[in-house]
């Protein structure tokens, strides 16, 4: 008998136990693998949602500008300013460029800032609510405990505190607006905050 040859028989391949650590350390492996994927896929993801908000966030910014700062008396003859609170501002504004001034209202509902619009009609003219055209213009509000809208007077110098309530409408001259955006407040990062001030010209006491 060849005792050489049997001995190498009984260590030549693998035992179960190395076979069972192997495929335990490959499943680690490829676990550690599958995470740092889907890590990766997972912040390309809250990036590009990220992105997408900012950007939506920045149009409606650049609008609600545009139309702030030319605010006007009504169709009517009503005052330019019809509501100021923090979380809605009513006006009138020429939006389209016809020849009737419009009635904008922004309003935060839930966690969407919204506008509406209502077009004068009828003979006599009139802002008929039924009317009102409504939208979503900025989505994954996140602005709970703060004030999308302040208000400040012709005194406002860049750090003077905004117009406590209950606001004269009459003394403003100047709008705030801070939006803050969070696609989802249960991941990093936190939200997105942007903010932009409006003079509107149309009010100024030193034209």
């Amino acid at each position: 008998m060849d005792f050489s040859k049997h001995s190498y028989n009984s260590k030549s391949g693998f035992s179960v136990i190395e076979v069972l650590v192997s495929i335990f350390i490959l499943t680690l492996i490829g676990f550690a693998v599958y995470s740092f994927q889907k890590d990766v896929f997972s912040l390309n993801r809250i990036i590009s949602d990220g992105l997408t908000a900012q950007n939506e966030a920045r149009r409606a910014l650049k609008s609600m500008s545009a139309e702030i700062r030319t605010v006007s008396p009504s169709s009517l003859g009503a005052y330019a300013l019809t509501q100021t609170a923090t979380s809605s501002f009513t006006f009138y504004s020429n939006i389209d460029d016809d020849s009737f001034k419009e009635r904008v209202r922004y309003f935060l509902d839930g966690a969407t800032l919204k506008k509406g619009v209502i077009k004068p009609s009828g003979a006599p003219l009139t802002y008929n609510p039924v009317s009102e055209v409504i939208s979503e213009i900025v989505h994954d509000v996140a602005n709970a405990t703060s004030s999308i809208f302040s208000y400040y007077d012709a005194n406002y110098d860049g750090v003077t505190q905004p117009l406590a309530e209950p606001i004269d409408i009459v003394a403003v001259r100047l709008v705030k607006i801070t939006v803050a955006i969070d696609k989802d407040s249960q991941t990093s990062p936190g939200p997105i905050t942007l903010t932009t001030q409006i003079s509107m010209r149309n009010l100024k006491d030193n034209l």
